[in-house]
């Protein structure tokens, strides 16, 4: 039977990958012009989230998704997911309608194929070089002046460490938010760790639960206050796994 599963979870892994990178090969003209110009961007975005959309349904996931606030469109937001798997970006665009733009590590760029487009859609930064990291301000100024959310995963990182719950939060969202005066928007992904981790050899098809949270408003915050908003957007996250039942059962 142990053999059996990971025969299994090999052949699944496998056909993550297939999909992911075959289903971007038939419409790359498509996204070569998509991704041309930022004014296109939204046009993107939608093709994007559908694509996420399917590579999740193909690979035998579905999204519940508890929103605790509905965001309405009146300015731009800042999402701050916690980041545990490879997946949670296939997430964020299936559960999100309005165009956002993820702030990612240049790492991913190097992926064949969905790197290319990675660099191109993305703001991307390179966290061991000061420049890079203070660009990502300039970019991110262009992006929210034009109407668009951002995503950052404040952990940076996937924990090494599959046992720890949330790592601790870089000042990068927090700053950004605070300086534009846009909200915070904690979003908690509970399974993601569980269903699809970086050991290769784990995870199963399942419901992927993602609770939305209120927003925390930034209005009159100034960098001082990047530590305090920082503090109380991990804590929302921080308690919300903690106290999951689930999320306790894989901790033990």
């Amino acid at each position: 039977m142990k053999l059996f599963r990971y025969f299994f979870i090999l052949v699944w892994r496998i056909w993550f990958y297939a999909w992911v990178i075959l289903t971007i090969v038939p419409i790359f003209p498509v996204l070569l012009i998509v991704t041309s110009s930022e004014k296109m961007y939204p046009t993107f975005f939608k093709i994007a989230r559908a694509w996420a959309k399917t590579v999740l349904f193909v690979m035998g996931f579905k999204t519940d998704v508890i929103k605790e606030q509905v965001l309405k469109k009146e300015k731009s937001f800042m999402f701050c997911p916690n980041h545990t798997s490879m997946i949670d970006i296939f997430v964020m665009l299936a559960i999100t309608k309005n165009p956002f733009v993820f702030v990612g590590k240049i790492e991913l760029t190097k992926i064949p194929i969905f790197g290319f487009f990675y660099k191109r859609t993305c703001i991307i930064v390179d966290r061991s070089d000061s420049k890079s990291r203070n660009a990502v301000f300039d970019k991110a100024r262009k992006r929210l002046n034009g109407g668009l959310d951002i995503c950052i995963f404040p952990e940076g990182l996937v924990p090494n460490d599959e046992s720890v719950v949330l790592s601790d939060f870089k000042n990068g969202a927090f700053r950004l938010a605070i300086e534009y005066q846009i909200p915070i928007v904690p979003i908690t992904m509970y399974d993601c760790k569980k269903l699809f981790s970086y050991t290769f050899f784990s995870g199963s098809p399942g419901k992927l639960r993602v609770k939305v949270h209120s927003v925390i408003n930034t209005e009159g915050l100034t960098l001082k206050d990047g530590n305090s908003l920082k503090k109380q957007t991990f804590e929302v996250i921080y308690n919300e796994l903690v106290n999951d039942e689930k999320q306790r059962e894989l901790s033990t």
